[in-house]
């Protein structure tokens, strides 16, 4: 399961909101509490409350699908969802996604170096509410490096 746990790393994937873009230019403000924190993904884009999230970057073999967002705050973020992970067998071209329902959390907001005026969360923790693709835990986290 080398490729879900890629793809979780690089789940980091921002997805920054129209509205906090600072338009490429580096701030040196105070952050405040209700400034939003965004989630970034695999192309740089800061993002909130995104209905999908692909965890594998590199192939497109796990993705995070109808997230449903209960709660979006300054410290953490909470989701329920599906996903999909591709069972690779016999190999990834010819492997089967499989759906595994999700709880996921969002934690650890920290200031986003291409952006240092927002903050973005740079921790996601799976809980799988069912049974999880093997090997994998039925709760995982992983520091999201984007």
């Amino acid at each position: 399961m080398t490729t879900l746990l890629c793809t979780a790393a690089a789940l980091t994937a921002a997805m920054i909101p129209a509205s906090a873009h600072t338009g490429g230019t580096a701030s040196a403000r105070t952050l405040d509490p209700g400034d939003p924190v965004v989630v970034v993904d695999c192309f740089s884009q800061a993002q909130m409350r995104p209905e999908e999230y692909l965890l594998a970057c590199g192939d497109g073999n796990n993705r995070l699908v109808g997230l449903r967002w209960d709660t979006w705050g300054p410290r953490t973020a909470t989701a329920t969802g599906t996903d999909m992970v591709n069972d690779c067998r016999p190999y990834c071209a010819a492997g089967r996604f499989r759906a595994y329902p999700v709880t996921v959390t969002l934690s650890n907001p920290e200031a986003w170096p291409e952006h240092p005026d927002l903050q973005r969360f740079t921790t996601i923790r799976l809980i799988y509410t069912d049974t999880a693709p093997a090997p994998v835990p039925k709760d995982v986290t992983y520091k999201l490096v984007y």
